[in-house]
């Protein structure tokens, strides 16, 4: 097991848009540090620790976006790796506590040393095995108190799922509230708290509500066809989280 796991970041599935580097930021990386603030702030930092000296580490960091909102909010004690040094090297202009570093490697090399990991990349871009892996790891690293976040594309959305594996070749699987409590307890989690993503963070933008409002409607359409089906889902955003507690 360690020998395997020793080798895994330079082994993982996806080639073109790798787990352990962040891909989703936008064209103009620094207005990033505006607009991904918002999203981090409305969906993240509530499910942060509230001990503001808490270690905490952010996996695949990118330009350090995360990185950046939680020091502006008084967190001493965070850190945010990523692998790719030309993202790195936007967190160490702003003086941010980010560094090059492999995600597996990392979480191998530190047990019992983090309260919270948060996981910036969709856990799409690991295969079932990996993501399993992953999570053994990330358990490993996690104070007895400690807790993950992590997230990724939404199978219970029919538009998203229709399109999202298809168009990536990188994306091999959806995530769901089931299976994220599946995958959390095959990691060794004793609890898996799923909580939706919410997009439309930009309340000084009108369409903002505009697109709640419709997506809302979209959501109770979709919450009534799987009641049709027997299916119990109620999470219907793009991306579904997770709090995977230790």
């Amino acid at each position: 097991m360690r020998q395997a796991l020793a080798t895994r970041d330079d082994h993982l599935s996806a080639r073109l848009e790798p787990f352990d580097s962040y891909w989703q930021g936008p064209g103009n990386i620094e207005a990033g540090y505006r607009t991904f603030g918002l999203y981090y702030r409305r969906n993240i930092l509530p499910r942060m620790p509230r001990d503001r000296n808490a270690p905490v580490l952010a996996v695949s960091c990118g330009p350090g976006y995360l990185v950046n909102l939680l020091v502006e909010e008084g967190y001493t004690n965070v850190l945010g790796i990523d692998s790719a040094p030309e993202k790195i090297a936007y967190a160490e202009k702003r003086k941010l506590p980010c560094r090059v570093d492999r995600g597996f490697s990392h979480l191998q090399n530190h047990p019992n040393t983090y309260e919270c990991i948060v996981c910036e990349q969709e856990v799409n871009h690991l295969a079932q095995p990996e993501l399993i892996e992953w999570l053994e790891l990330c358990h490993r690293a996690l104070t007895p108190d400690g807790f993950l976040i992590v997230y990724g594309l939404n199978a219970s959305n029919p538009i998203v799922s229709i399109d999202a594996v298809g168009q990536n070749i990188d994306h091999f699987h959806l995530v769901s509230e089931y299976s994220l409590k599946q995958y959390g307890e095959l990691g060794g989690f004793r609890e898996t708290r799923p909580f939706a993503l919410e997009l439309y963070v930009f309340y000084s933008n009108p369409l903002n509500y505009v697109a709640i409002a419709v997506t809302g409607l979209l959501h109770f359409a979709f919450r009534c066809l799987y009641k049709l089906y027997g299916k119990n889902a109620t999470i219907f955003t793009k991306k579904i989280g997770a709090v995977c507690q230790k």
